[in-house]
């Protein structure tokens, strides 16, 4: 079972994303699912952060965002990415929606997801995995 669980649609942004987090947090394991409906399968309430592409085809990450809540999943643990402008994604999910809604393309947004990663790996990467 991964830590975390990346839903997104750009196969560039997702090996981007996912070969950061192997590099700058090896403690953490990350799944990744290009296609969002077959992401719903991977979503369960031990995921430690689940993060959402707001427009993908099918399925969009608002639809996803309440499907994983109604899992179980805590919203603290739900981040959604977009090319959108900070302020859109601030109305669109207003504080409590989920943890954050960052724009997968500024600098000073990506500061913020690796400080939560950094959170992740301190509080759960030094532990054993069991298989």
């Amino acid at each position: 079972m991964s830590d975390i669980l990346i839903i997104d649609d750009d196969p560039g942004f997702v090996k981007f994303l996912k070969n950061h987090v192997h590099q700058s947090f090896p403690g953490l394991s990350i799944a990744t699912c290009l296609d969002p409906v077959c992401g719903l399968s991977q979503i369960n309430p031990d995921l430690k952060l689940l993060l959402l592409d707001l427009e993908m085809p099918t399925i969009d990450g608002e639809k996803v965002l309440t499907y994983a809540v109604a899992k179980g999943v805590s919203k603290s643990r739900i981040i959604i990415l977009s090319g959108r402008d900070a302020d859109y994604l601030h109305r669109r999910f207003p504080m409590g929606s989920c943890l954050a809604v960052l724009n997968k393309h500024e600098v000073r947004q990506k500061a913020v997801l690796n400080m939560v990663l950094g959170a992740l790996q301190e509080k759960y990467g030094n532990r054993e995995q069991v298989f």
